[in-house]
């Protein structure tokens, strides 16, 4: 009988892993191993450079820590709980959202997370923050949302369903909120709540993947192609950018990402302005 290997076993079990969250994942382990292995004086060092800081000034003048912020922590279980509490929750939303949206939650959460603690810092302290908590919270919410009865199994505890797991934890949060236990409950609160009106924003019509698309188009349009030729192996029941030349460049990309969407998540997942779009362009080959 054939007996994989750990490092078989482990590459396929990666790699199905949805993609935002295997990358967010990664870089944020990456940046652990990095924080570990540097000793506490490089530590001390990307706590200074990427943390958050709430001071308005800070704030303002180093916009990239209210992103850099949510890939350092401060112990293995604080990165650990963080990424269980993604994995377990998080899978089911991108698995149903997509990528890019999911993107959204979970970055914009993070980012709301930070501002609320920003506005409140002369209320609650001005304390630096690190952790991916906030992101997170906003990525349970949407779960919250998405799967209100489902039964969450926690050590020793009877089945809770979602939705008064997840308004338990945020209770928790604000019970606390102000106590001096070196928590950034305040992050918690601003990401769930972030986390909550996106959810019904995509509910109510929004396409939040445009906001990814629209970061994506920055990119000089031969690097992207280039980056799909050399990284995406092409599927022989797609059609590729050369099978119909008739068709503009910007077409041809939004042909490309649509088939590449159908192979990835399935025909159901395409919104109804795609549907159309693949019908329009389907018919000039």
């Amino acid at each position: 009988m054939y007996q994989e290997s750990f490092g078989s076993a482990f590459r396929r079990g990666y790699m199905r892993i949805p993609t935002a969250i295997r990358v967010i994942i990664t870089i944020n382990v990456v940046v652990f191993i990095l924080q570990a292995l540097g000793g506490s004086g490089f530590n001390r060092l990307l706590i200074n450079l990427f943390a958050f800081n709430p001071q308005w000034e800070t704030a303002l003048t180093q916009p990239w820590r209210f992103v850099s912020y949510m890939f350092l922590h401060g112990s293995g279980f604080h990165l650990l709980f963080n990424m269980l509490w993604l994995w377990w929750m998080g899978r089911a939303v991108e698995e149903n959202l997509g990528p890019r949206t999911f993107s959204v939650i979970y970055f914009g959460s993070g980012i709301g997370g930070a501002l609320l603690n920003m506005g409140t810092a002369l209320m609650f302290g001005s304390t630096v923050v690190i952790g991916a908590s906030g992101a997170v919270f906003g990525v349970m919410v949407a779960f919250a949302v998405m799967f209100p009865r489902t039964p969450i199994m926690l050590l020793l505890l009877p089945p809770i369903e979602a939705r008064f797991l997840v308004a338990g934890l945020i209770l928790f949060d604000l019970i606390f909120l102000g106590a001096a236990d070196n928590v950034a409950r305040i992050v918690h609160i601003g990401g769930a709540g972030i986390g909550y009106l996106l959810i019904q924003a995509h509910y109510g019509g929004s396409d939040l993947s445009a906001i990814v698309r629209k970061l994506e188009n920055i990119w000089p349009r031969s690097l992207k192609r280039t980056a799909k030729n050399e990284k995406a192996p092409r599927n022989r029941n797609m059609y590729s950018i050369s099978d119909v030349e008739i068709m503009e460049e910007h077409e041809a990309d939004e042909l490309d990402d649509i088939l590449e969407k159908i192979s990835r998540e399935g025909y159901d997942a395409l919104t109804s302005e795609e549907k159309k779009k693949l019908f329009e362009l389907s018919k000039r080959n």
